[in-house]
């Protein structure tokens, strides 16, 4: 994996809902992160964080309050020309949370699939058509018997290979998957991972991996950012988050993590987060701060002053 070549920028990114209303939403505030080509980047925390609206408005479902998502060189959020637009939809694909809600009812599964194949005109003839949608399903580990059947014929785990395979179709460069793994049963779950994993080694694709399951997203991202109430408050590769995590909201996240050993989970102390515990001097904000090689943290002066004699003593 090169960690030379950006294929993601995200600088400075705002979703103000409801801006300048008593009761205006703050969903994403002032949250900057790049993805290199090839990786795969986790971005967790609790309901409601923040981590769904970021993939929302780096794809454009939603239009950004302020700051810049520049995809490839290019500015996602500026004016684009219908070809630009339909270029930039081809080369960035969202896999959804909910399969249950993300696939036509009406639509057979060849429909669904090959939607995205006709939009870009990427078959001549039908039966091209048709043998990409059977070569899709089988990469997803489905059959081409299944093409003429409805989404609601299939399991949870099915659908969500169908939504891969959708996502696939448009043969993308980068994959953002929002929490692709929630809605499945536990023993679904690391099924759906391995073949994200798959495809990622087959087609380097780069994925924006967004979870509140800390222990999943570990097994899949080589780097790992932690987001609260919008704003990102820590990024590191993911052995050094785990290992070495620095902020206090992290370190209580990775506290709630059950551990499939009895005497461990007898004594196991959840950590909590209390935000009121970091002072700041007047005039003093909190800012994203490289701690050591490649390990940022939101903190104040004092704090990374603390964090960076911390990180010493314990490398």
């Amino acid at each position: 994996m090169s960690k030379k070549e950006k294929i993601l920028e995200v600088k400075n990114l705002k979703q103000y809902f409801n801006m300048g209303k008593p009761n205006e939403v703050r969903a994403i505030d002032n949250v900057s992160f790049d993805i290199y080509k090839g990786e795969t980047l986790g971005l967790v925390g609790e309901s409601g964080c923040g981590k769904s609206t970021t993939g929302r408005t780096i794809i454009r479902l939603y239009d950004a309050t302020d700051g810049q998502v520049i995809f490839n060189g290019e500015d996602v959020h500026g004016k684009k020309s219908r070809a630009q637009l339909k270029s930039l939809n081809r080369k960035m694909q969202m896999i959804f949370q909910d399969p249950y809600a993300s696939l036509n009812p009406r639509m057979k599964i060849s429909q669904i699939i090959s939607e995205g194949i006709d939009i870009h005109g990427l078959a001549k003839t039908p039966k091209e058509r048709k043998d990409r949608v059977y070569d899709l399903l089988e990469t997803v580990g489905l059959n081409k018997e299944h093409a003429n059947r409805y989404p609601h014929e299939f399991s949870g785990g099915q659908r969500q290979r169908i939504g891969i395979a959708r996502a696939l179709a448009v043969e993308p460069d980068f994959i953002i998957a929002d929490e692709p793994i929630s809605a499945l049963d536990v023993s679904i779950q690391a099924q759906v991972v391995n073949l994200l994993k798959k495809l990622q080694k087959e087609k380097d694709l780069t994925f924006l991996f967004i979870a509140h399951d800390l222990s999943m997203v570990k097994y899949i991202s080589d780097r790992i950012g932690v987001m609260y109430f919008g704003r990102l408050v820590e990024l590191a590769d993911a052995d050094e988050l785990y290992k070495n995590p620095i902020h206090p909201y992290t370190k209580s996240l990775l506290s709630a993590i059950p551990l499939p050993d009895p005497d461990y989970e007898k004594t196991r102390v959840r950590k909590v987060y209390d935000p009121s515990k970091h002072k700041l001097e007047q005039g003093e904000t909190m800012e994203f701060r490289e701690v050591k090689p490649g390990h940022f943290v939101m903190c104040s002066k004092e704090e990374f002053a603390r964090y960076q004699k911390d990180a010493v003593t314990t490398s």
